[in-house]
């Protein structure tokens, strides 16, 4: 099974996103009251991306239900 990936950058709120098939994500990230982190992304085809991530990791997960788990750097 092949492994799936997403990798990408930020500056402030604004996030890019590029996954193991080259789709690019654009989107924001919003800091919650309890200090995680919600993440909105959105691809030219109107897909979307939402997670969360706290001290832990983040979390990625698709409409069809495709998930990506990870950390950010």
């Amino acid at each position: 099974m092949p492994r799936s990936t997403v990798s990408g950058s930020g500056y402030g709120e604004y996030i890019r996103l590029r996954d193991e098939r080259g789709n690019i994500w654009r989107g924001q990230a919003e800091l919650l009251p309890d200090d995680s982190i919600c993440y909105r992304f959105r691809d030219e085809d109107g897909r979307t991306i939402t997670g969360m991530s706290d001290t832990y990791g983040i979390v990625l997960r698709d409409e069809k239900g495709n998930v990506w788990r990870g950390f950010v750097d």
